[in-house]
């Protein structure tokens, strides 16, 4: 078996993160090695505003190398990666956020810029730029009596090269480029709550595009069930960023099919760690510890569980670096 050289990143997170969250770290970024060393796949889940923290800029080579089999994510995170490809010279970044005052926020507002924490969106240049382009490709496909996912659609734009004449960042730090260039399974539950989602409502609301163009969640989640059934031979990991329906929603799929379909050969998932920063004692889904998913019929007692109460725009891309021998 070939062995390979940790680079200078893992080489000094093993060394120093030795407790706590850190050792947590260290651990959890060692079993998901070894998940895809035994041939078991990967889920990887995007919750909160990852693709704004511009996390493709290393989850796009997690993709490409193959260290990520299939992703659920927010409407949001899958819009956002494509946004920040086209418009991120227009991104105003603001420090001081927390000292902003009511009026302020209201002067962001008018001048087009939506703020993610520290990092306002430009309307103008990120959502109306991607939906001139999208609308096209939705009333094309209603046209034709065809109906795609959310992210099929999102694919279609990219591999047309209609956006190419706005790229703003290296293509290589999209990830979902890399995934359109894979044709990587992704799973966008709530696809509705988006910025995409609500425009694409609008037009429904006009009658200018029918509700069932685009697909719906339970088909999503009957799509994830027949790909979990036919790819879980040998194990399918979880590997959970934030919280929210994005992790929530595809977790579910193995205790539907055990409870609900009745197949009661369905594997657990072989492997589970989520970054999170949700509180347990409040009655939180987000903040369960792994544990608690035993109850539910998603983990086996045995399933290695990991959990990183910590900041995922900080954990991430440490656990992917490791994973990427840097």
């Amino acid at each position: 078996m070939m062995t390979t050289t940790k680079g200078p990143i893992s080489n000094f997170i093993e060394h120093y993160y030795l407790h706590f969250n850190a050792a947590a770290l260290v651990d959890a970024a060692k079993g998901y090695e070894a998940q895809l060393a035994k041939g078991s796949k990967m889920l990887v889940s995007l919750a909160g505003a990852m693709s704004t923290a511009e996390i493709g800029k290393i989850f796009g080579e997690m993709i490409r190398q193959d260290k990520v089999q299939i992703i659920s994510c927010t409407g949001a995170n899958l819009e956002e990666d494509i946004m920040n490809l086209v418009a991120h010279s227009h991104y105003k970044r603001v420090p001081n956020y927390r000292d902003l005052t009511p009026q302020e926020e209201w002067d962001l507002m008018e001048k087009g810029l939506n703020r993610v924490t520290d990092t306002c969106i430009p309307e103008e240049e990120a959502f109306r730029r991607l939906q001139k382009h999208i609308v096209k490709i939705w009333k094309d496909a209603e046209a034709k009596g065809e109906r795609y996912f959310p992210h099929e659609f999102m694919y279609k734009m990219l591999l047309s090269g209609v956006l190419e004449e706005y790229y703003e960042i290296d293509l290589k730090n999209s990830w979902m480029y890399a995934a359109a260039e894979k044709n990587l399974p992704i799973i966008v539950p709530g696809w509705e709550d988006s910025t995409m989602g609500n425009i694409f409502a609008s037009y429904v609301l006009k009658g200018e595009l029918k509700a069932s163009t685009v697909k719906s969640g339970i088909e999503y989640m009957t799509f994830l069930a027949d790909w979990y059934t036919n790819n879980s031979e040998n194990g399918i990991g979880f590997f959970q960023i934030g919280g929210g329906i994005a992790g929530d929603f595809p977790i579910c799929v193995v205790p539907m099919l055990y409870q609900d379909m009745e197949r009661t050969d369905t594997p657990f998932w072989s492997y589970f760690c989520q970054i999170s920063d949700s509180t347990t004692s409040y009655g939180s889904y987000s903040g369960a510890v792994p544990n608690e998913k035993i109850t539910w019929g998603k983990l086996d007692v045995d399933t290695p569980k990991f959990i990183i109460e910590s900041d995922a725009t900080i954990v991430a891309p440490l656990i992917f670096a490791y994973l990427l021998d840097m």
